[in-house]
């Protein structure tokens, strides 16, 4: 039987994939995927008062004053072909009031400060032992910057979008809010005050 050039060309295709995953060595290596594969991390809770919050919680509170009734955050994170989104959702804050919002390196913890400084492409090699606040760092587009105003009812909401993808090795941990939006001047760049809530992301 004749086969039309369309036909051999898509036979040969699929006989070079199938060659390329074969081995005759049982320990030669796996070939290496063509493209990274997306990754997509979620954070969803209410956040609990740090002073009775258990061990294991992923949501705490940490300024009562700050919010009202139950608040709650949702966050999501989609990372792949070169890019980096992040969506928040939140209720229960202050009405009419904007707050910032930052992913960070580390995960919560009863101390506010268990969530480290924010999560950075490329790290601020002079903030070492120190949170970065040199704006060519502390910036939207080498950190993930989500600061929201909440409406009537206390909800608010941001989405973010950053030039660069996340790794297994270098990705964020948290998402912090903050009491204040979010600083751009030199030597306060990516300050926001004091931190009212931090959600870990789980990935």
């Amino acid at each position: 039987m004749l086969l039309n050039r369309c036909a051999v060309a898509a036979l040969t295709l699929v006989v070079t994939v199938a060659v390329a995953g074969c081995s005759d060595d049982p320990d030669a290596p796996a070939a290496a995927p063509s493209a990274t594969q997306p990754v997509k991390a979620t954070a969803k809770g209410t956040f609990v008062p740090v002073a009775s919050a258990p061990a294991d919680a992923k949501a705490l509170l940490y300024e009562p004053s700050a919010v009202q009734g139950s608040p709650s955050a949702d966050l999501t994170l989609i990372s792949g072909k070169g890019r980096t989104m992040e969506s928040l959702v939140v209720t229960g804050f202050d009405p009419k009031r904007r707050y910032g919002a930052h992913l960070h390196a580390e995960p919560c913890g009863k101390d506010p400060s268990a969530a480290g400084p924010h999560f950075q492409h490329h790290p601020d090699p002079k903030a070492s032992r120190s949170p970065s606040t040199d704006p060519s760092y502390a910036n939207p587009h080498n950190e993930a910057w989500l600061d929201f105003t909440t409406d009537a009812s206390g909800r608010g909401e941001a989405t973010a979008e950053q030039d660069w993808e996340l790794t297994p090795d270098h990705r964020p941990n948290s998402l912090v809010i903050h009491a204040d939006p979010t600083s751009t001047s030199p030597g306060s760049a990516g300050t926001a005050g004091s931190r009212v809530a931090c959600l870990t992301i789980t990935y």
